[in-house]
């Protein structure tokens, strides 16, 4: 007799067989079962999912699948044979996961499959979901087909409980995922901070930088040491670029970036470089109405004003173009204002005016250039470093005549020194005078060349008494 607590292997045996028999009657269409791959003949696959016999399904279905391998499947049919789904299975669980994303706002992606008046169309774990124009990009879409046979993220923005009515949106993902960079970026961004970032954009008064979720700008004064470039001519778009923060206001969504702070300062060898009275060759960068900038090094530009061109050379001459090289002195250098005031006209080595009174003294005929005329006289360089003034009253113009119109400035001019006061550094000249002086001497010469031929007239009887004294006594 079989114990009641301790059933005999019969009575085991018949209770598992009618378990499984219950179980198989338990079944029923669209039932979600667990099952293992048995055996594939020819196009089915034999699928055990419990009870007396083995579910079939489609040997498609497979995949990568091969016997032994367990898999989940949805009971499609009861008879006349048992059949199973897996792809069903999986699309039960996709869209049971769409609900979910939903619920929790967690982006799902999709293909673009069309477009529409409207929108597009996104197929999202085989549904058809909707997504507006509006939705597809952050702004309104440039090129509307750029879209089409590509796959996104993309968020639930509206799901129906039978899943017919599917939308969703991609712009919200881009959002969500701008905002994330964002915080990121502002992490590490401070004040003193160096940074690299892509130029994003190129204005006329800097660039903006994009950080990583954030832009930043260059302000054109901070791009680079060289004065007067344009943006376009230090970056392009694209370019990765390094930069210093210098301000960065998270309140007002501003960050001020410099890539000259990081660049090596160019005035630091400008003192030894380039101390008064020292040759240049630099190149001119730019002009304005008062002078010439050169470029003497990469960021260091140095001013010839106009007063300090050659004699006669205006603005316009074309050697000085913007471009060309172009030799001079330096004038004099100011550190501390980062100045460099150039000329072209050759400066002094020494004071010429310590020894001025002696090398010129009063009534000396002296030659020079003329610089420029003004309503009171004509400028004249005698040396470099040494101008002398003839006064309108010397220059033997008669009174409130044209000056310019008689002294071309870079024209060479004689006059006499009238006076030298080397310690309000001026000398006076005279072209009256130097004309006097010039007439007493041309009268002198033309004295004595008459003179000459003024000689006496010898008589025969003088001649011949002039020979006889002249012969040697006996």
């Amino acid at each position: 007799m079989s114990n009641e607590n301790n059933p005999t292997p019969t009575d085991q045996s018949f209770a598992e067989a009618l378990a499984q028999s219950f179980q198989q009657d338990e079944l029923e269409i669209g039932q979600l079962v667990t099952g293992t791959i048995m055996a594939v003949h020819g196009d089915i696959a034999l699928i055990a999912v419990g009870g007396k016999s083995e579910a079939v399904m489609d040997r498609t279905e497979l995949g990568e699948l091969r016997p032994g391998d367990g898999l989940d499947a949805v009971i499609i049919a009861l008879s006349p044979e048992l059949r199973v789904s897996h792809k069903l299975a999986i699309e039960r669980r996709e869209r049971e996961a769409l609900r979910g994303a939903y619920d929790n706002a967690v982006p799902v992606e999709g293909k673009v499959t069309g477009r529409n008046k409207g929108g597009y169309d996104v197929s999202i774990a085989g549904l058809r979901a909707f997504c507006p124009m509006s939705q597809i990009d952050l702004g309104f879409p440039r090129n509307v087909d750029a879209y089409l046979g590509k796959s996104f993220l993309f968020r639930i923005t509206e799901l129906a409980d039978d899943l017919a009515s599917l939308v969703v949106s991609r712009a919200q993902v881009l959002k969500d995922e701008r905002e994330a960079a964002a915080e990121a970026a502002w992490s590490r961004i401070a004040v003193g901070a160096e940074i690299e970032g892509a130029v994003k954009s190129i204005r006329d008064f800097g660039v903006f930088v994009d950080l990583g979720g954030v832009d930043g700008m260059v302000h054109i004064s901070e791009l680079s040491h060289r004065v007067g470039v344009r943006p376009s001519q230090v970056v392009k778009v694209g370019d990765s670029v390094r930069a210093k923060v210098l301000e960065a206001d998270r309140g007002k969504g501003r960050i001020a970036l410099s890539m000259k702070a990081l660049e090596p300062d160019p005035w630091t060898e400008v003192a030894d470089r380039f101390p008064s009275g020292t040759a240049f060759e630099g190149t001119i960068a730019r002009k304005t109405d008062f002078g010439i900038f050169v470029e003497l090094l990469p960021g260091v530009d140095g001013l010839i004003h106009v007063s300090q061109l050659p004699p006669g050379m205006k603005l316009d001459d074309p050697t000085l173009a913007a471009g060309a090289p172009v030799r001079g002195w330096v004038r004099e250098l100011d550190m501390e204002r980062r100045r460099l005031s150039l000329t072209l006209r050759e400066v002094a080595t020494s004071d010429p005016w310590a020894d001025a009174a002696s090398r010129y003294p009063s009534d000396t005929i002296v030659e020079g250039v003329i610089e420029r005329t003004a309503n009171f006289g004509v400028f004249v360089q005698l040396e470099p470093g040494l101008t002398g003034l003839i006064p309108a009253s010397e220059t033997d113009v008669p009174r409130g005549g044209d000056l310019a119109a008689h002294f071309a400035a870079g024209s060479r001019i004689s006059a006499t020194v009238l006076s030298v006061d080397p310690a309000r550094k001026r000398i006076s000249l005279s072209v009256k005078k130097a004309k006097e002086g010039k007439a007493v001497k041309e009268f002198r010469r033309w004295n004595e060349e008459k003179k000459v031929e003024r000689k006496p007239e010898v008589s025969a009887f003088g001649a011949a008494l002039m020979k006889a004294l002249q012969q040697p006594k006996e």
